[in-house]
């Protein structure tokens, strides 16, 4: 009997429903000048909202000298890279750009990829391959993309339990001393806003000769004197092997990238298809984030507003006892531990409140840690901070969600 393929794709997508994971995407047109505001187009007419998960952590994507240096950037040199930078050659606002990347982090060089995603596989994939009989350490909570890289490398991979550095070390001694080794981890976990042990981790790698791959794509341009990240607050770049970040959320334009010597990224360059097969970021989106860097980099302003809002909103959703994961980055876990209320808490913040939070669950999440991340900006006010919360306790109660946060376990594994 012939295949249904319907009948199999039907059925793979009503167990998402079933299980209360089927995802929505709302209509959203962010307003230039008024971030966090947008328009929500999933109402007829469209109604305002305010934004309250957003990536875009310092509203750099909106900051209206980046949106001008895209504009000129449109207007010199129009919008397209042509292609691949192999065959269309790479235009020079991304060897600008890699320069002042490979600046933010004190390293030899840097390789610019279209997104964070891309840029973890292709390299974690691509160096393992170069290296000889290579065996992966990798934090058990790290992203998706880098989960890929190791597993499109072929290698042995060992898992280490989640910034457990005793457990790292004890795979580390009992691997073979001149075997390649590489330990991957990021600096800021996103969903539960914890930190890795960086110093601990380089200790170990430098004891037991390995490599070190750092995704730090949650705290660039939102830690450190110049916004090189976590790394870079605790003055630890420089004993990083390669730092991995992104573009995308705090820097506030799109694409991904590595910084490490330059015999390793020509290697990256040289050898990874998600690189060399790929066409080039456009200049209006590289000259944008050389802009937003080059802001990022002069001043602690935003970084330390940012601060002190995520600081502000933590303590009152703590003293209106609503169930927040403490952290101690600008990651705001509100947890409720049911996929089926934690889609209806936020399709009520929606609706009744105009307030956009996107449901988090599984498998963002392990099962039973279901939550809404909340990311405050510095652009969040106290109105509308106070406006979060009296909504917060509304949609709590109206739906009877438990306030005991002992009931979710406060781990996650994505971002």
């Amino acid at each position: 009997m012939a295949i249904d393929y319907d009948a199999h794709i039907d059925e793979s997508l009503a167990s998402l429903h079933g299980e209360g994971r089927y995802r929505v995407f709302t209509d959203l047109a962010r307003c230039a000048g008024r971030f966090p505001r947008a328009l929500n187009h999933s109402t007829t007419p469209p109604s305002e909202i305010t934004v309250w998960c957003s990536n875009d952590y310092l509203g750099m994507g909106q900051n209206p000298h980046v949106m001008d240096a895209m504009k000129t950037a449109i207007d010199t040199l129009g919008t397209g890279a042509g292609g691949t930078r192999n065959i269309s050659g790479t235009h020079h606002h991304i060897v600008e750009l890699e320069n002042e990347l490979s600046d933010l982090h004190n390293k030899e060089a840097a390789l610019i990829f279209t997104s964070g995603y891309v840029s973890n596989e292709a390299t974690i994939s691509t160096l393992a391959k170069l290296l000889p009989d290579c065996l992966l350490l990798s934090d058990e909570l790290n992203h998706a993309s880098m989960i890929e890289g190791v597993r499109q490398s072929g290698c042995t991979k060992l898992i280490w339990r989640h910034n457990d550095v005793e457990h790292l070390e004890s795979l580390l001694r009992d691997a073979d001393p001149d075997r390649a080794k590489i330990i991957l981890f990021e600096s800021v976990y996103s969903m539960d806003g914890d930190i890795a042990p960086i110093k601990e981790i380089c200790d170990l790698a430098e004891k037991y000769n390995a490599l070190t791959y750092i995704d730090e794509v949650h705290a660039v341009g939102m830690y450190g004197n110049r916004g090189g990240g976590i790394a870079d607050r605790d003055n630890l770049m420089e004993r990083i092997d390669i730092i991995e970040g992104t573009l995308a959320k705090a820097i506030g334009v799109m694409g991904g990238y590595i910084t490490a010597k330059k015999n390793l990224v020509d290697a990256i360059r040289s050898f990874a298809s998600g690189f060399i097969f790929t066409t080039s970021l456009p200049p209006t989106i590289a000259a944008g984030a050389i802009e937003s860097i080059r802001i990022l980099k002069q001043s602690n302003a935003l970084r330390a507003k940012h601060q002190e809002r995520a600081a502000y909103l933590k303590q009152a959703l703590e003293d209106a006892d609503m169930p927040i994961l403490h952290s101690k980055t600008h990651i705001v876990p509100l947890m409720v531990g049911d996929p089926v209320l934690c889609k209806q808490a936020s399709d009520r913040l929606l609706s009744k409140h105009n307030i956009y939070i996107q449901p988090i669950n599984y498998p963002t999440v392990p099962r039973g840690t279901e939550r809404l991340r909340i990311t405050p900006t510095p652009l969040h006010t106290d109105e509308m901070m106070l406006e979060l919360v009296e909504a917060v306790k509304e949609v709590w109660d109206h739906l009877n969600i438990s306030r005991d946060i002992s009931a979710t376990a406060p781990v996650s594994a994505a971002r």
